[in-house]
């Protein structure tokens, strides 16, 4: 028995396009965040105390353009919020809350993207977690997590424990198989991620085709910082171009600009640059996304809240950067706020993003970043497109308050777009990331390979969705 009935389409890979579709073929996308179980939006699910609050907030964030909501299948920070208790008894007040949680969504209509390990707070509550063997688990210590053979069965167990509860479900967008897979957890080795990810992922597959005739997507995510810190070890391989994966990920952090932000600017382009990065390592036109980003040192370091004017932008900057680069959706934020949810702002921002997504035939968007070869001067550039399509998002340059803000006191001015295109008429729609709006409709020629386009005035920043015309 399962603990949702089958009812949301399945999500699958776009045939030919590195975005996502549901199996009646209609264009989706993940737009949401990082969520738990325990945090305060989804907290009343615990022991069932309030199961109406939780739908009428699911209920918002559907009304607010959000489709998906990355979760673990347990809060491994305190004792009382684990899967299992002892190792391989699955505390039944937690399956009651994933039970409730997948037949929620199915009512909705929100999606899942769900990992099985909280490997980040497994290692720094190691002493109080229920596989650790000194409490009768099946591992000595995280640093042997992806070696040892009898972690290995407890995480195919659990496994097969969520798909044969939850797993017939279309509410479950995907499997992160390995949450932040790190060469710590192999003794300082990432040489067996590929092994590991073939095992997991093939079992994974195999469970579900017996018990449901199909099977979800999957992926495995980093610590996106280690790709710069760690180059004598194999990561990129297994990360972007893993045969059994269906979607590539990493969690997009930077020090001093994402980590840390002292302005809206500098963290939309160093997303920018990572997700270009990012899409050069991918050899066979997957979907890339990120599914983990925010403030991260500031919150947990530094122990401050982002005002929330300014974090809403800087969540609406990082927001456009990620889809106008090449990336699905606009990112995966982990709030790192107190209380510890996503402002109403960003909810604005995500209802936008929602507006805007329908103006690109997405299945037949065969993007690839063109940051570079575009230019629009005065502005920064964020960019992907294909011959027949293309999405850029502009940013004013030298345009910062005190605050570290967008100045919205300065005269508006238009930008200068040039683009790769093929020779052709293209209708270009001019958006507002703001109101989540359109500003203007407009008919343009490109010539011998190239799109050039003068927007409307504006003061901070405009999105453009750039369609070829019959």
């Amino acid at each position: 028995m399962t603990g949702a009935p089958p009812g949301l389409p399945w999500i699958e890979v776009a045939a030919g396009a590195p975005y996502f579709q549901d199996q009646t073929g209609a264009s989706w996308h993940p737009v949401g965040q990082n969520d738990s179980i325990d945090w305060p939006e989804l907290a009343p699910l615990f022991r069932r105390r309030d199961l109406p609050a939780v739908e009428r907030h699911l209920r918002w964030l559907k009304a607010n353009g959000v489709t998906c909501l990355r979760l673990m299948l347990e809060d491994a920070r305190g004792r009382h919020r684990f899967l299992e208790k002892p190792a391989g008894r699955f505390v039944p007040a937690m399956v009651q809350v994933w039970d409730d949680l997948f037949a929620l969504c199915e009512k909705v209509g929100l999606y899942i993207l769900l990992t099985p390990l909280d490997t980040f707070w497994m290692w720094m509550r190691w002493k109080q977690h229920p596989w650790n063997v000194a409490n009768g688990g099946p591992l000595a210590t995280m640093r042997e997590a992806l070696l040892s053979a009898e972690t290995r069965v407890a995480v195919k167990a659990r496994l097969d424990f969520a798909i044969s509860r939850w797993g017939g479900s279309g509410a479950l967008f995907a499997w992160d198989l390995w949450n932040e897979i790190h060469p710590a957890h192999a003794r300082d080795d990432a040489s067996c991620f590929g092994e590991v990810i073939d095992d997991l992922s093939r079992h994974v597959r195999m469970r579900e085709q017996e018990l449901h005739g199909r099977s979800h997507l999957q992926t495995v995510s980093i610590y996106g910082p280690e790709l710069r810190w760690k180059p004598d070890q194999p990561l990129q391989e297994p990360i972007f171009r893993h045969p059994a994966l269906d979607f590539a990920t990493i969690h997009i952090y930077r020090e001093r600009s994402i980590d840390d932000p002292r302005n809206t600017v500098a963290p939309a382009r160093a997303m920018g640059e990572i997700v270009r990065e990012c899409l050069a390592e991918i050899t066979d036109g997957r979907p890339f996304l990120d599914t983990e980003h925010g403030p991260i040192h500031s919150f947990k370091d530094r122990r401050v809240t982002l005002p929330e004017p300014f974090d809403d932008e800087y969540f609406r900057h990082m927001s456009w950067a990620h889809l106008a680069s090449g990336g699905a959706g606009g990112g995966m934020r982990w709030p790192n706020r107190h209380p510890h949810v996503l402002t109403p702002g960003m909810r604005v921002v995500q209802r936008a993003m929602t507006g805007f997504l329908p103006l690109i035939d997405w299945r037949s968007f065969r993007r690839r970043n063109v940051c570079v070869e575009g230019a629009a001067k005065g502005h920064h550039l964020f960019a992907c497109g294909d011959k027949r399509q293309a999405i850029a998002w502009l940013l004013r340059a030298r345009s910062l308050a005190e605050d570290g803000r967008m100045r919205r006191d300065v005269p508006a001015r238009p930008a200068v777009l040039t683009l790769p295109m093929a020779d052709g008429a293209v209708q270009v729609t001019e958006w507002d990331t703001t109101g989540g709006a359109v500003v203007r409709v407009s008919e343009q020629a490109v010539r011998d390979g190239e799109l050039r386009y003068e927007t409307t005035p504006f003061v901070a920043d405009m999105a453009l969705a750039i369609t070829a015309t019959p």
